[in-house]
């Protein structure tokens, strides 16, 4: 096509004979923003397109072009009456169209089975984002039973109803209830102290970073009124999560003690190093490494990032437990029930296989080795 400029200028039609050449073929398709704009340039060229090299030139039907400028036509504000004018707008068109795609769109999750699924996931207190990853890797060849966790965060929050929130047996269906990323501390750092001393995060041998050998943990603590608490252990390659109850005190030998009944467990090779805070109870640090092998290392003062993988495991354990739960009067089943179901839940980083997925197979691995 030519584009002529000037006060007589516009789009200057093609022959019939070279449309006739070069024209695509006729495979349905939407119209898009440029073909919308290309329409209306056409038909207020002079002289103007008609609708056949339009739909030529485009290669869509005649009829496509022609509902298209029936239906998005816009006043002009000339003329009253019957003599009002009315012209094709591209942008006008483009917009009401967008709008009412979305606006009748099927919801994937009005189907039943896959909302049931979605669900049942959303009720063992799965992210959207675990529950989408989990579907993919289940139902490989099965679209129907795929969804994004987009959607499922509009299913449960966005969409005006929020029908899918109404038929869920948890409290909350999204672990977070904040609305921004909390920034890393700037307070100073805390004051030396000696015990530190050798077991420092710098300490700690490089290859603990990249998480590719398996047996090395984080752990921290998770208090409660009445000195009662927790003590957490989560695995930095496969996720998997240890939880003992303390026994209704917080001194230094009991959770040394508490501590080592949750290492001991695993094979050795299984218990390379272990990364802490730098609270006091774990002053007496030394005693923990001669008994189990495992040698400690502390993070640098106000960095919990450093040990990111135990920071996220609180958090989750926060929602069974909120602050003010006394553990003393949580029984050690219940809690072992809350370690089978966050060890069972699938993981983004994990390739949405679970922690127990990987660790079995892990030790099943070191079992071959020995």
């Amino acid at each position: 096509m030519i584009i002529r400029m000037g006060a007589r200028g516009g789009i200057e039609p093609v022959k019939d004979s070279d449309t006739q050449r070069t024209q695509p073929s006729r495979a349905y398709r939407r119209l898009t923003r440029d073909d919308r704009t290309f329409i209306e340039m056409a038909i207020n060229s002079s002289p103007a397109w008609s609708l056949r090299a339009i739909a030529v030139h485009l290669a869509v039907a005649v009829s496509t072009v022609s509902r298209e400028i029936r239906r998005h036509r816009v006043e002009t504000g000339r003329g009253y009456g019957p003599a009002r004018e009315f012209k094709y707008h591209s942008g006008v068109a483009h917009h009401r169209t967008m709008q009412a795609r979305r606006k009748g769109r099927a919801g994937k999750l009005d189907h039943g089975d896959l909302r049931g699924l979605v669900i049942a996931a959303l009720n063992e207190k799965y992210s959207p984002q675990q529950v989408a990853g989990r579907l993919r890797m289940q139902f490989p060849d099965r679209p129907d039973r795929q969804i994004s966790h987009e959607t499922i965060y509009q299913a449960l929050y966005v969409q005006g109803k929020g029908a899918l929130r109404h038929e869920l047996t948890v409290v909350k269906a999204l672990r977070s209830g904040r609305n921004r990323r909390i920034p890393a501390s700037r307070l100073p750092a805390r004051g030396e102290r000696p015990w530190l001393e050798g077991a420092r995060i710098s300490d700690r041998p490089a290859i603990v970073s990249d998480r590719a050998v398996p047996g090395h943990w984080e752990g921290d603590l998770v208090v409660g009124p009445g000195n009662s608490g927790l003590v957490t252990l989560v695995e930095r390659t496969t996720r998997f999560a240890l939880i003992g109850r303390l026994p209704g005190t917080r001194v230094l030998k009991t959770v040394i003690d508490v501590l080592r009944q949750q290492i001991e467990q695993l094979p050795a090779r299984l218990r390379q190093t272990l990364t802490w805070d730098q609270g006091q109870e774990m002053s007496r640090h030394r005693e923990f490494t001669v008994a189990t092998g495992c040698p400690v290392f502390f993070c640098d003062p106000h960095s919990p990032w450093q040990r990111g993988s135990n920071e996220n495991l609180n958090g989750l354990i926060r929602d069974y437990y909120p602050k003010g739960t006394d553990f003393n009067t949580v029984s050690d089943a219940e809690i072992q029930a809350v370690v089978v179901q966050l060890n069972n839940r699938p993981r983004k980083t994990l390739g949405f296989y679970t922690p127990r997925e990987k660790m079995d197979e892990l030790i099943h691995g070191v079992a071959l080795a020995l």
